[in-house]
């Protein structure tokens, strides 16, 4: 994995988050609206959208492309607003996400070139009119390097600015269903998947919990907290533990971490605390929860990818798996609850552990979870994170037993998972696989025009909203009950 891939999935940082949210709205010169405002469609519909200028004026020439499962090219073509309008549409014809990207290709003659762009033309033009872009003789220089003697003639690539992908790289993408609750399994569960944890939970039984415990100072009234580490299989499981000092026993909400190596919030913890529960934030990494590195490598997700037995993952999932059975000796846990809350990373395992521990876990509530559909690029869909890679047999192989996908038939518990139709960190293709596989009761909270919530953060509320509304009813003993997908 690359250094850039690995420090922004590290950027959904809460804090990240609430600058993404704060800052300047990113210029958008296309609206899209849907043929069916849920974006989902059955099989033999036409899946589409009308495009129209705006917010903005366009100041650049488009072209689209439609891909199934971000993957598969399936059709391609340029808009022609000249009309005020224009559509991109596709027929469904089999279970599937569709996936167009828009970008820009050159710019309009009418107007200020983009930075840097070498797409101008002389005399008047408007958006229907076609553009060459850079012709295949220069690209490939450049690509080549043939100009390397004087870099500063080497022609540099248009810096396009704008889009709806939280980027502001001047790209779109818009994103739809067919017949998503029929997608199926793009790889078979491997026939030893049960048998292989079921050793590794055996094993760990086997080791003392071993808990310490170090008192944490917290400004949230009411609350006492603490840092933990108790021993697991290999390594050892680290986090916050947090609750109300009246004396009582409480549900437990057992909160688990987006990807990247960070100091844990322990404020956020304190306050959900406040709220009534039994809080246990659980670092993914063997480290002090407080610390920002641990000299926890950024790679992490690559480490031991090639075999089951090495990857980075099998700790971590133990870990988690560590911190259900401590859970289960404080006196002050009321005994039933266990809600399984995360996104990205955190998302992946907290669906991991409802799967491998589903007769302790009572509400799983995830957004834009990642880590499933590990092998999809094998299989004509875009896999995300944590990004194996798909040219090593080895590597396929072992993921495997880490994705979400082959955790999910041994969910028990409701399962609330938001995710965006455009997403590329977790796509949704692979989302969908999983929520297929749970055989209880689920609840999908699809987005439709939201990218990885540390793109598009508020474009997410919808997740984080029907979160905190689910939270707010089980810390006072509700029963959640998933609402079905509106066809």
């Amino acid at each position: 994995m690359t250094r850039a891939r690995i420090l922004f999935i590290c950027s959904v940082l809460f804090t990240c988050s609430l600058a993404i949210a704060q800052r300047a709205p990113i210029s958008q010169q296309l609206t899209f609206t849907p043929y069916h405002a849920n974006g989902i469609y059955k099989i033999g519909e036409t899946v589409g959208w009308t495009v129209t200028p705006g917010p903005d004026a366009p100041t650049y020439f488009y072209k689209w492309t439609i891909r199934r499962n971000n993957a598969v090219v399936l059709k391609e073509g340029k808009l022609d607003l000249s009309s005020g309008k224009d559509t991109i549409e596709i027929a469904g014809d089999q279970p599937e996400m569709i996936y167009v990207a828009i970008e820009p290709y050159a710019a309009l003659a009418t107007v200020p070139s983009a930075p840097n762009s070498s797409a101008g033309q002389s005399g008047p033009a408007s958006p229907n009119q076609s553009s060459p872009a850079p012709d295949a003789a220069s690209t490939a220089a450049a690509q080549s390097g043939s100009t390397a003697a004087n870099p500063s003639s080497a022609p540099q690539p248009p810096q396009w600015i704008g889009g709806n992908t939280g980027r502001n790289n001047g790209l779109y993408a818009v994103g739809a269903a067919v017949a998503p609750t029929q997608i199926p399994l793009s790889t078979p569960r491997p026939a030893d998947f049960d048998s292989f944890w079921d050793g590794k939970l055996a094993l760990q039984s086997k080791v003392p919990i071993d808990a310490v415990l170090t008192a944490v100072q917290t400004d949230a009234p009411g609350v006492e907290m603490s840092m933990f580490a108790i021993d697991a299989l290999g390594s050892k499981a680290h986090g916050y533990v947090a609750r109300p000092v009246a004396e009582g026993k409480y549900p437990a909400l057992i909160m688990l971490q987006y990807a990247g190596v960070y100091a844990l919030n322990a404020h956020a913890d304190a306050a959900r605390a406040a709220d009534g529960w039994l809080v246990l934030n659980v670092d993914s990494h063997d480290k002090l929860p407080s610390d920002p590195s641990g000299g926890v490598p950024t790679n992490y997700n690559a480490i031991g990818n090639t075999d089951r037995e090495k990857s980075y993952f099998l700790d971590m999932y133990l870990r988690d798996s560590r911190v259900l059975d401590y859970l289960a000796t404080r006196p002050d846990w009321d005994g039933k609850t266990v809600v399984l809350t995360g996104g990205s990373m955190g998302g992946q395992q907290s669906m991991m552990l409802a799967g491998l521990r589903p007769d302790k876990v009572t509400d799983v509530l995830v957004c834009v979870p990642a880590g499933a559909d590990t092998n999809g690029d094998l299989h004509g869909r875009r896999a995300g994170y944590p990004y194996w890679p798909s040219d090593n047999q080895d590597a396929m192989n072992a993921a495997l037993y880490f994705d979400t996908v082959n955790f999910a038939s041994r969910i028990k518990a409701p399962v609330m998972a938001g995710f965006g139709f455009i997403d590329t960190v977790s796509p949704p293709a692979g989302v969908w696989t999983m929520l297929n596989q749970i055989p209880g009761a689920k609840e999908p909270v699809p987005v439709i025009d939201s990218e990885h919530d540390n793109f598009t953060y508020m474009k997410m509320e919808p997740c984080h909203a029907r979160t905190k509304e689910l939270l707010d009813l089980l810390v006072k003993g509700g029963i959640y009950t998933p609402k079905e997908l509106q066809p």
